[in-house]
């Protein structure tokens, strides 16, 4: 199994199915553009969830698919698959919360592991960069 591929892969349909459920939550609520400020509206958690994963997932698939070309250790394939786990988690902890307006272990789960996995590869393709 190719993992940069599968976490990429994954990633391109964490934001291609979550704009899909924004147009289809759109025309559910007759809303053509923004969303209502209700933090507990469907709409709105949908709206966060797809922008905060367009946010993140292109940056993270790049990296994923460069470091992917360098034959990476083991170790950076875990980091891998643990940052595409984080969004996941991120995203449905956004979409499934009771409001935005409140924390969310979930969230923060998901927040924190992208940004300490993220960061993890980021400086092991700098580190590449230099050899």
């Amino acid at each position: 199994m190719n993992i940069p591929y599968l976490c990429v892969a994954l990633l391109a349909l964490l934001v291609i199915v979550g704009g899909f459920k924004v147009s289809m939550g759109r025309a559910k609520h007759r809303v053509v553009q923004g969303y209502p400020d209700d933090p507990s509206h469907a709409l709105h958690k949908a709206v966060r969830a797809h922008g905060n994963t367009v946010e993140y997932a292109p940056v993270i698939a790049l990296l994923i698919y460069v470091l992917g070309t360098l034959n990476p250790p083991v170790w950076i394939l875990v980091c891998m698959l643990l940052v595409t786990l984080a969004r996941f988690l991120i995203y449905f902890g956004l979409l499934r919360s009771t409001t935005l307006a409140k924390p969310n272990p979930v969230r923060f789960i998901g927040a924190l592991s992208t940004y300490v996995f993220g960061t993890v590869l980021a400086l092991y393709l700098l580190y590449a960069a230099f050899l």
